[in-house]
């Protein structure tokens, strides 16, 4: 476990995240990501001390929650960085835990890449994961966008976390704001889908489209930190 993985898990439980993640917002950004890059399979997860919860999920249904020791998205908290493994059938014990790979096995998961979620306190939350069933490669550019997704994720956790803490219209402005980033996330759900219908699915995603996803989800960072509560 981490050094800091008590004041991790104050923080978790302090922040009260999992009613935020029930947003239909969070559902768009899963969505979003898994067209993206082209994959049946993205979540959010919240690693807890024992076990991991998924508390937004597309594409593996009836998969709300797993032991700690069997979630691959704890062992970006434990390393705390991003991870990602191209083929989880030649990964071994040294760099994966056994109960995760026997666990992954099971589900027939052979590509994860999962970027770190944060607390407003920038402590480590879980993970925006993609995951595949077969092997695949994954690029330098095609993590910077996840990790960009993954910090627009834990900018809107925040936001709403600071707008309902406002007695006043805090509410208000958190709704507004909401309705404001789905509509956006919806459209840039849709150029994806046109961009990959135009040209074609390609693995790795090639650079180009990658640019012009990233482009849309600057705005999206200027959007939420123009909304502050």
């Amino acid at each position: 476990m981490p050094d800091d993985e008590p004041e991790r898990l104050r923080s978790l439980r302090a922040h009260h995240v999992l009613p935020t993640l029930i947003e239909p917002v969070f559902d768009e950004f899963v969505a979003l990501t898994a067209q993206v890059f082209s994959l049946p399979i993205s979540l959010i997860s919240v690693v807890e001390e024992d076990e991991v919860l998924y508390p937004v999920n597309y594409g593996m249904p009836g998969n709300a929650r797993q032991p700690r020791v069997e979630a691959l998205c704890a062992t970006a908290i434990e390393k705390a960085r991003a991870v990602v493994y191209h083929d989880l059938a030649l990964e071994t014990s040294a760099s994966v835990p056994l109960e995760a790979l026997h666990a992954a096995e099971g589900n027939e998961l052979r590509f994860y890449a999962g970027a770190l979620l944060r607390l407003p306190d920038q402590r480590p939350l879980g993970t925006l994961c993609i995951i595949d069933r077969r092997p695949r490669t994954f690029t330098a550019d095609e993590q910077r966008v996840l990790d960009l997704l993954a910090a627009l994720v834990s900018q809107a956790i925040a936001l709403r976390l600071a707008c309902l803490a406002q007695p006043l219209d805090g509410a208000a402005q958190w709704e507004n704001t909401r309705a404001q980033l789905q509509e956006e996330l919806r459209e840039l759900t849709a150029l994806v889908r046109y961009l990959f219908t135009r040209h074609g699915v390609q693995i790795p995603v090639p650079a180009d489209l990658l640019t012009q996803v990233e482009r849309r989800l600057s705005d999206l960072q200027r959007l939420l930190s123009e909304h502050q509560c």
